[in-house]
């Protein structure tokens, strides 16, 4: 890996590099209990309304890629990891709230606490570092919802996780849950997911770079139908995932 800049974009050499790596794998991992496993990302309503076929699944990843995951979660992400960073616990806050609004509907804003949280619990064990700690002492004080791309953020930069890896390795962390989902609702086959996935990586270098320069009043996706899909799964009478 190259030298790290002065605003943490590029890799870091040597040892430390290797740990922020190894750190970046884990918390991606799909074993990692961060309750992921029981989210679809708003799948499953797309798939109780007919609307998504194995056809068209790629490019439903790539349009919640870009125009919901990435100007809000992976924005947040890179927001709350420079805030975590220089210790800017108004910031940090602003963000965590700023993303929590942004989310319309009960089970998404639920469905990203409960992810956070736990995250949040497992990282300060397994991560350790003070800006996990200084985070949690908001979230304890109701100064910040503790929502999974914020915590993410401050995770990776506790761990001196570039951002820009850090926000990369998240967006590969949505695909891979994403695609699970897939799988679990028969839209996908284990060797058509490696396919998506490996298809959705031009996808994630452009909305990591997009996530990267916006600011805090840029905070926010635009996704209307899969906002609708969300309202009518929260009101299924049957679901597999939680979201």
């Amino acid at each position: 890996m190259s030298a790290a800049a002065p605003d943490g974009t590029a890799g870091l050499d040597g040892t430390a590099g290797l740990d922020a790596l190894l750190v970046s794998l884990q918390l991606t991992d799909s074993a990692f209990p961060s309750g992921f496993y029981t989210l679809s990302h708003g799948l499953e309503g797309y798939a109780q309304a007919k609307a998504v076929t194995p056809d068209t699944l790629p490019e439903l990843l790539a349009d919640l890629l870009r125009h919901g995951v990435g100007p809000s979660d992976a924005t947040a992400l890179a927001l709350a990891h420079r805030a975590a960073t220089e210790d800017d616990r108004e910031l940090l806050a602003e963000t965590d709230q700023r993303l929590h609004a942004t989310k319309l509907n009960r089970e998404l804003r639920l469905a990203s606490t409960r992810t956070g949280r736990q995250l949040l619990d497992i990282a300060r064990e397994s991560v350790g570092g003070e800006p996990l700690e200084r985070y949690a002492e908001l979230v304890a004080a109701k100064r910040a919802p503790g929502c999974q791309a914020v915590v993410a953020g401050v995770a990776y930069a506790s761990a001196a996780v570039p951002v820009e890896q850090a926000v990369a390795s998240d967006l590969f962390a949505f695909c891979t849950s994403f695609v699970g989902a897939a799988l679990r609702l028969r839209l996908t086959d284990h060797r058509r997911a490696q396919v998506v996935l490996r298809a959705a990586a031009p996808v994630i270098r452009e909305v990591v770079s997009a996530a990267l320069v916006r600011e805090l009043a840029d905070l926010g996706g635009c996704v209307p139908i899969a906002d609708a899909m969300s309202g009518r799964h929260e009101r299924a009478e049957a679901r597999l995932f939680a979201s």
